[in-house]
């Protein structure tokens, strides 16, 4: 897969209206690799913005966390392969059978119907979550240690890969020693951007340092009066760090 940092940048389309999306996906289709439909957007305007970005040739990551009985996930798993979508996500908190009958139903379907497999990836904890908060729900493990319990899981379950806070990403890839699994990091916010409700939250130079393979970015590109420029200056800083590196 192409990882040179276009592409390596997801934008979050967290808007309300097909009309916002389409105008964004038209100013930054040609700028990022890939962008992000979550749990608003979806609700609001349903499957049918994925298809239509995705029929206009946009790269698809779902991100609506799906976490159900195992049954109930790898169907809708099923029907976002056959939506066209690059990558889609589960809690893996779900646990190993629900992560399993999932990549096994999507690779059975896309095999039988002639479609490519999108990437299955974990959700490990939240951007939004502290030790506090996993206290609060009834987690006695810290946020570092349930993020590589939640990392193993979604490995031994046969996932492509997780989604992490960019903090983590050196943890995972000292816990999961495979080459090609995949980390997703939301959280990243170019310096000077408020973190809002996130907490653990990186720069796009340190994520990329840290080693994430994605970059998913919502409000320091939608709220610009530029988004395009926003996202050509977050790919030049990428740039900058995968240079130096390839330097040493």
């Amino acid at each position: 897969m192409d990882q040179s940092a276009k592409n390596k940048l997801i934008v979050a389309l967290d808007v309300e209206t097909t009309r916002e999306a389409l105008y964004l996906f038209s100013a930054l289709k040609n700028v990022v690799g890939m962008f992000k439909i979550g749990s608003q957007l979806f609700t609001a305007e349903g499957p049918g913005i994925v298809r239509e970005i995705v029929r206009e040739g946009g790269r698809i990551f779902l991100d609506l966390k799906f976490h159900d009985i195992p049954n109930t996930v790898a169907s809708a798993g099923v029907e976002a392969a056959r939506l066209g979508v690059s990558i889609f996500d589960v809690h893996a908190c779900g646990g190993s059978e629900m992560m399993r009958r999932t990549t096994e139903a999507v690779r059975e379907a896309t095999e039988r119907e002639g479609v490519v497999r999108p990437l299955i990836i974990g959700i490990t904890v939240l951007t939004s979550f502290d030790d506090l908060t996993l206290a609060e729900t009834g987690f006695s493990s810290s946020t570092t240690e349930q993020v590589g319990r939640m990392a193993r899981l979604a490995d031994k379950s046969g996932l492509d890969g997780v989604v992490a806070s960019p903090h983590e990403v050196k943890l995972i890839r000292e816990t999961v020693r495979r080459d090609d699994f995949v980390v997703v990091a939301p959280g990243v916010r170019p310096a000077g951007i408020a973190s809002d409700d996130q907490r653990r939250v990186m720069t796009p130079a340190e994520a990329v340092r840290a080693g994430a393979d994605y970059l998913v970015v919502g409000r320091a590109i939608l709220k610009s009066p530029d988004p395009a420029l926003a996202a050509h200056q977050i790919i030049e800083e990428m740039q900058q760090v995968e240079g130096k590196d390839e330097g040493k």
